[in-house]
């Protein structure tokens, strides 16, 4: 039997949310066996665009489909340097869509393929925000009436100031352009708002606050234990990733269970953080650290230590990436919560075999592979957008720029 080899590897970018969206096809031999994988660094699209058409596609072309972890690594130190954002997404557009063929080929959908099922469906948590705590409780309502039991609650986004309006900010003359926050009117304002939604929601839903590294060391303490009296179901990215170390300290002064990890993109980011057990939660997005083989890996990793998988799964991951996500959740034993930011009409038109949502409970379906497929046709009708990228400049009142 003739090996089934790579004959060519696509990509595409398109934008059926307003959000750029990078999907990597994987042609083979077999004219009839394709595969999908996730490559999608919204802010940064052009250049995996370039690492996939410049620098993988021609080295892959003949190398035999099935050897998807010796492609991995080949892949991941052809470029010596290595476990960057850029080239890790591009490396996870090619694992993906391996993996959605071998899926294919076995005639198994993808969580089949790597043991089965541990659940029959997946939480999912929804983001709840608002310019008033108000309005924030009214979003928590809705999402409670479709189903959801696990709500992420903000109010005016990450830092607090949603419109400008919130903070009181005396800036001084010549500060430039930003996202600008007051870190202590922040922190005011997010007690207000947990306090209010457990006085008038209630203790009935799980909730959660992502404080996305806007804080410091000394104000992350502050914050951690005053939250600690609403039980939160996780405090996520509270520390900037290369202030791993602190979460030492962290996790001996409160008990708010840690979700960290959105931002990794290297081993070396995560080890200590789950060999110490100083979070509860990894939360590291797949296609920035190389995809599938890579997150199978950290699960299992995870599992040994009593840390539990949370995915990231905002806007800017595409259906087949989430999909990806979804059948790893099925399968690994230490699955915790997935984010979840629903799909648009438009998205499911694209992205045929979208994950279905029911009564906070997502599902993928049984076809083989991922289970979702790319329509070109309907891909094409959504052109590349100049993405909204002013939360990226976020700064503190006298103008020092601050990382997102």
């Amino acid at each position: 039997m003739d090996q089934i080899t790579i004959r060519n590897v696509r990509v595409f970018v398109t934008a059926p949310r307003n959000i750029n969206l990078v999907v990597v096809k994987v042609e083979t031999s077999e004219p009839e066996l394709y595969g999908y994988g996730c490559a999608t660094f919204t802010w940064r699209y052009k250049a995996v665009v370039t690492a996939i058409e410049e620098y993988l596609a021609p080295m892959l072309k003949g190398w035999p489909v099935d050897d998807i972890e010796d492609l991995w690594q080949t892949m991941m130190g052809s470029s010596y340097w290595r476990n960057g954002p850029v080239l890790n997404n591009a490396i996870s557009g090619v694992d993906e869509a391996l993996w959605d063929i071998k899926g294919k080929q076995a005639r198994m959908p993808l969580y089949s393929l790597l043991g089965g099922k541990c659940r029959a469906g997946i939480p999912v948590y929804r983001h709840a925000d608002g310019r008033c705590v108000e309005e924030v409780e009214e979003c928590i309502r809705r999402y409670m009436e479709e189903g959801y039991r696990y709500i992420r609650c903000h109010m005016g986004t990450y830092g607090g100031n949603f419109d400008g309006t919130r903070q009181t900010m005396v800036k001084p003359q010549g500060a430039p352009q930003g996202a600008y926050f007051h870190p202590r009117m922040y922190m005011d304002s997010v007690y207000q708002l947990f306090d209010h939604i457990r006085r008038e929601i209630g203790w009935d839903i799980e909730i959660m606050h992502d404080v996305h590294e806007r804080l410091s060391l000394s104000e992350t303490l502050e914050f951690a234990r005053e939250l600690q009296q609403y039980r939160l179901f996780f405090l996520e990215d509270s520390l900037d990733p290369q202030h791993g170390e602190f979460f030492k300290v962290l996790r001996a002064q409160t008990s708010v269970p840690l979700a960290m990890g959105e931002l990794f993109t290297n081993p070396a980011e995560w080890m200590p953080l789950v060999q110490n057990r100083w979070i509860d939660f990894i939360r590291v997005h797949l296609s920035d650290i190389g995809g599938l083989t890579p997150a199978r890996k950290l699960a299992h990793f995870c599992e040994a230590y009593g840390v539990r998988t949370a995915w990231h799964g905002p806007s800017d991951l595409s259906p087949v990436g989430m999909a990806v996500q979804m059948h790893l959740d099925l399968n690994s034993h230490n699955f915790g919560i997935q984010e979840f930011s629903g799909f648009t009409e438009q998205e499911e038109a694209v992205f045929p075999g979208c994950p279905q949502v029911r009564d906070g409970y997502a599902y993928v379906n049984d076809r083989p592979g991922t289970g979702v497929d790319f329509d070109e046709a309907e891909a094409a009708k959504f052109p590349p957008v100049e993405p909204d990228s002013a939360w990226l400049f976020p700064r503190l009142p006298d103008g020092t720029p601050v990382r997102p």
